[in-house]
C-alpha cells in the first residue's frame, strides 16, 4: 500500500490566485521569546492552496463547506493524465474517465510546473466548458485539479464552475499530482469545517494498492 500526499503545503510566499488573501503565519506567543508554549497567528484565504469548492461558492443558497456530503471527497478515485502539451482539459480527456467512476482528478502539464516551482503561472491548463458540461452530464460526485482553478475565464462568466457544482459535483483545486500515475486510487481529502464557509483549505491523500 503506498499512500501519497497530493496537497500543497501552506508557507509564506506561496502560490495564491490574483485577487485572493495571502498566506501568513507569525507568533503570537514563543518560547523562544520567553513565554511557555508556542502558539501562532494564521491569516489565509479560504480558498488557499489545495481547497474544495462547495456549491455556494458560486450558487445563491446553495450548501457552504459545512454542509457538503464529506462522502463526496471520500473513495474511490480516478486519475486521467491529460496530455502534457494540451492547454485545456476537452471532452476527450473526459471520454478517458472509466464508467462508473464517481470522482476524477485531471493531472495537467501544471504538475511538472508545480514540482519544479511553487509559484502562481497565468497560463495553466483549465477545464474547457465543453468538458465541463461533458462532466455535469455524467454526474460525477468530485472533480479535481492540479491548478489553483479548475477554470480560466477571461470573460468572468465562470461557465466552468457553475456546470459543475450547478450539476451537484464539488470541485478540489490546488493538488499536486506530479508524482501520481494515472489510474485507480483511494482519495481520502477533508476540507476545514468552516461554518458558512465558500471554501475549504483540506489536505488530500491518495492511496494504491
Amino acid at each position: 500500500m503506498v499512500r501519497i500526499d497530493v496537497s500543497m503545503p501552506l508557507f509564506a510566499g506561496m502560490p495564491s490566485f490574483p485577487g485572493d488573501p495571502e498566506y501568513s503565519i507569525t507568533p503570537d506567543r514563543s518560547i523562544a521569546r520567553g513565554d511557555a508554549y508556542n502558539v501562532s497567528r494564521l491569516v489565509l484565504g479560504t480558498h488557499a492552496g489545495t481547497h474544495v469548492d462547495p456549491p455556494c461558492h458560486f450558487l445563491p443558497g446553495a450548501p457552504a463547506i459545512d454542509a457538503i456530503d464529506l462522502g463526496a471527497l471520500n473513495g474511490r478515485c480516478h486519475v486521467v493524465t491529460v496530455d502534457e502539451e494540451a492547454r485545456e482539459v476537452g471532452p476527450a480527456d473526459v471520454d478517458a474517465i472509466p464508467p462508473g467512476t464517481e470522482r476524477v482528478l485531471f493531472r495537467t502539464a501544471n504538475s511538472a510546473r508545480w514540482q519544479h516551482e511553487l509559484r502562481f503561472f497565468p497560463d495553466y491548463v483549465a477545464l474547457a466548458p465543453s468538458a465541463a458540461r461533458a462532466l455535469a452530464a455524467r454526474g460525477l460526485r468530485l472533480v479535481g485539479i492540479d491548478a489553483l482553478s479548475v477554470e480560466s475565464d477571461p470573460s468572468g462568466s465562470f461557465s466552468v464552475h457553475h456546470a459543475l457544482l450547478g450539476s451537484g459535483a464539488l470541485i478540489l483545486e490546488g493538488l499536486l499530482l506530479g508524482s501520481v500515475a494515472p489510474g485507480a486510487y483511494e482519495l481520502a481529502c477533508l476540507p476545514l469545517r468552516l461554518r458558512g464557509g465558500d471554501g475549504g483549505p483540506a489536505r488530500a491523500l491518495l492511496t494504491s494498492r
